[in-house]
């Protein structure tokens, strides 16, 4: 028998964590995109809003709005790159950190849930695997 397209596979498997995760993104009030913001800054700030839209892949004019929105929250702050004044370096706050740590560990369990399909050896491949696919550079 001919398996499904990864493509497929791929799609049902992220439309089951998406529809998931939207719950949880609500109860901290965060959308997605918030969210995607917030886990990449938290990796490290972003030298510019530019290199972080970029980074996320989200539109830069766009942004600008996302931004507003979580620095009101007192989520991020932007200041002057010393660099370029014209330029803002984006970080989180306490509570962005706090925000972000509290919405991640309600997604980890929620995936936990969704890994417990499978036994530990092929969660442990597919979450070794799952980044090589991600960003195969």
């Amino acid at each position: 028998m001919d398996r499904p397209d990864l493509g497929a596979l791929f799609a049902h498997v992220t439309r089951r964590l998406v529809d998931a995760e939207g719950p949880i993104l609500a109860a901290h009030d965060l959308t997605m995109w918030e969210y995607v913001t917030l886990s990449s800054l938290g990796r490290d700030d972003a030298p510019t809003q530019l290199v972080l839209a970029r980074r996320i892949r989200y539109d830069k004019t766009r942004l600008i709005a996302l931004l507003d929105g979580l620095e009101s929250r007192g989520l991020v702050t932007r200041r002057p790159d010393p660099a370029d004044r014209r330029a803002r370096v984006v970080s989180l706050t306490a509570d962005g950190v706090r925000t972000l740590a509290a919405t991640r560990t309600d997604i980890r369990a929620m995936e936990e849930g969704v890994l417990a399909a499978l036994d530990a050896g092929d969660r442990a491949a597919l979450l070794r695997a799952l980044p090589r696919l991600a960003d195969p550079t």
